[in-house]
């Protein structure tokens, strides 16, 4: 991918400008079209692998998702190409979109890019093929979704058929059922969960917003745009911490070989006037996050985008991910709907919050612990409300970052107890003010108590284990080490992952883990320090942070523990874990400051 020199006056962080966004769209369309059918209604990229909606459907969504871009990059020729795609598409060659099928998202993405586009497109095609596309879009207003982000697709697509005349009941139907299915799953702050339980991800950004804020600003709807306007603003004061001073997105959640998709709330909230971000930190984020990508082999020597996360890897896919499943990173142009003269274009690039100062922030719908340092770049994310209905490393490790990835032997990050790594049933406990807590429950029966409080780089980790028999053995793992070498002309440097025993612990292999096991009693507390860092000559971790535990025993509460940690700053913070009787079969369990 040829890109233009860079710009260091306008962007001293990335060289990035509007520029470079604009070659890099250009390349991507053009690596896409020797892959059409000769009708251009599909687009079958190569490799061996389908999605589990087999080869049409992923022809189609190589369709939707690359139309999409060409929408943002208002490309005419590309669109020309396009509109044929579509006349061909509805004459019985695309699937039809029926209930919980992988056709209704991509309905939402040729609806919204006709929608974008429609004097460009949609005004100029022959009546009979927009009465044909509206048919087979039509079916999207009726077919169910799953119960996720999945109830967006009926709303986008109901938005562009209103805005067009066609089936007006119908797609005003289908627009107050999916807002209205959507605030179920609204926790506050700007945070959404995707459908029932606490799956939060990248989709808060490139579905749970994108969609309702796009609708309410194409229909001119005041009330829609302050309401899911302000959401996003208040999501994107905790969004744009999830990003590393190399532009790296936090490595957490399914689909991260959408890659770039991630910048699409962050143009979203300057395209609508709903952000807390300077344009020059808007775009210093988003440039930064498709340099990063660029630069590290998201592209083969084809110009496809791979399905991965630097080059191929099936570790962040699943079972829906196909060849052209990568390309929902077209959600990543978005800001190229705004003008050449639009100040996030013509702003200095500023520098973003993890580049700014050290900085622990709690994020309270989610439950997570943001923890950045400066020095290095890095951000932590240390998880204590977020898991999926399934067990899923990317969901329910204790804590993930912007350089590190899970690992699946021995689980990176985890508490084992008698060989059980799961972690399902999160509840959580509170955070506050450099630290966060939460409870889950083991297939034995046995629960864990888990604490984690942070300052700098430093973490203090402790989980208390109740339930478990006497003598069960506990495994406490903390940060893979990862070697960084210099293969993309970019300065070489080693993480350090230091993990060091505490109380009840013993041993200091961070991957590999530190070892104990449950005493007598009701509960066996266990604490770690524990370190994720690229700095040269860190400091031993005893001489940044003391801990004091001591056992708690009375009448009313049998194994509480209370817990000081003192910093090298000064500072301190108090906690107890507390297992209260209340004279029934069940035992109460909770951590708090005190």
């Amino acid at each position: 991918m040829h890109l233009p020199p860079p710009d260091p006056a306008r962007s001293p962080r990335t060289g990035y400008t509007r520029a470079h966004w604009e070659a890099a769209a250009d390349a991507l369309l053009a690596a896409v079209e020797p892959y059409a059918t000769g009708d251009y209604a599909l687009y079958h990229f190569p490799g061996s692998r389908e999605s589990w909606s087999g080869r049409l459907s992923d022809g189609l969504e190589g369709y939707a998702r690359t139309l999409l871009l060409a929408a943002f990059r208002r490309d005419e020729t590309a669109l020309e190409r396009y509109a044929n795609g579509l006349a061909a598409g509805v004459c019985d060659v695309w699937p039809r979109i029926e209930d919980r099928s992988q056709p209704l998202v991509e309905a939402a993405s040729i609806a919204l890019a006709l929608r974008l586009t429609r004097p460009l497109l949609w005004d100029r095609l022959d009546d009979g093929v927009r009465q044909r596309a509206a048919a087979w879009l039509g079916d999207a207003l009726t077919a169910e979704p799953w119960p996720c982000n999945w109830e967006l697709f009926p709303v986008t697509v109901g938005g562009f058929l209103e805005s067009t005349g066609h089936q007006p009941e119908a797609s005003r139907k289908a627009i107050d059922r999916g807002l209205e299915r959507i605030e179920q799953w609204y926790v506050g702050d700007g945070w959404y969960t995707d459908g029932a339980g606490r799956a939060f991800d990248y989709y808060n950004g490139w579905a749970m917003h994108l969609y309702p804020v796009l609708h309410a600003w194409l229909a001119d709807d005041p009330d829609l745009l302050t309401l899911y306007g302000g959401r996003l603003e208040a999501h994107l004061a905790d969004y744009a911490r999830l990003f590393g001073g190399d532009g790296a997105p936090m490595h957490q959640g399914r689909s991260l070989t959408y890659r770039f998709a991630t910048t699409a709330p962050l143009w979203l909230g300057a395209l609508t006037g709903h952000t807390p971000l300077t344009s020059g930190e808007t775009r210093r984020l988003a440039s930064g996050a498709l340099k990063y990508f660029l630069e590290r082999d998201a592209v083969d020597e084809r110009g496809l985008l791979t399905l991965g996360w630097h080059g191929p890897d099936g570790s962040v896919l699943q079972g829906y991910s196909g060849p052209a499943s990568p390309y929902w990173a077209s959600k990543g142009f978005l800001g190229l709907l705004l003008p050449p003269e639009h100040e996030v274009w013509t702003a200095q690039e500023e520098a973003g919050p993890v580049e700014r100062k050290n900085a622990v922030t709690p994020f309270s719908a989610p439950n997570w612990l943001l923890q950045s340092t400066s020095s290095d770049g890095l951000v932590r994310l240390h998880n204590h409300g977020s898991e999926d209905v399934r067990y899923d490393p990317y969901y329910t490790r204790f804590a993930y970052s912007t350089i590190t990835r899970p690992l699946d032997s021995p689980p990176d990050n985890a508490v084992v107890v008698g060989g059980d790594p799961r972690r399902e049933g999160i509840v959580p406990l509170g955070v506050g003010e450099g630290w966060a807590a939460s409870r889950h429950a083991l297939s034995s029966g046995a629960e864990v108590i888990s604490l984690v409080v942070a300052d700098g780089a430093v973490e203090v980790r402790a989980h208390l284990v109740a339930g478990a028999a006497p003598g069960t053995e506990v495994q406490v793992t903390g940060w893979p080490p990862v070697e960084h070498e210099d293969e993309h002309g970019h300065e070489a440097r080693t993480l350090r992952a230091d993990l060091v025993p505490v109380y009840g612990l013993t041993g200091a292999a961070a991957l590999s883990g530190v070892l104990g096991e449950v005493r007598d009693g009701p509960a066996t507390l266990f604490v770690a320090l524990a370190r994720l860092t690229a700095e040269p000559d860190p400091l031993p971790l005893p001489e940044l942070v003391s801990v004091e535990a001591q056992r708690m025993v009375s009448d009313k509460t049998q194994g509480a523990f209370d817990l000081s940690v003192r910093w090298r700053t000064g500072s301190e913070s108090h906690f107890r874990f507390t297992a209260s009787d209340e004279r029934s079969a069940t035992w109460s369990w909770s951590v708090k400051p005190r």
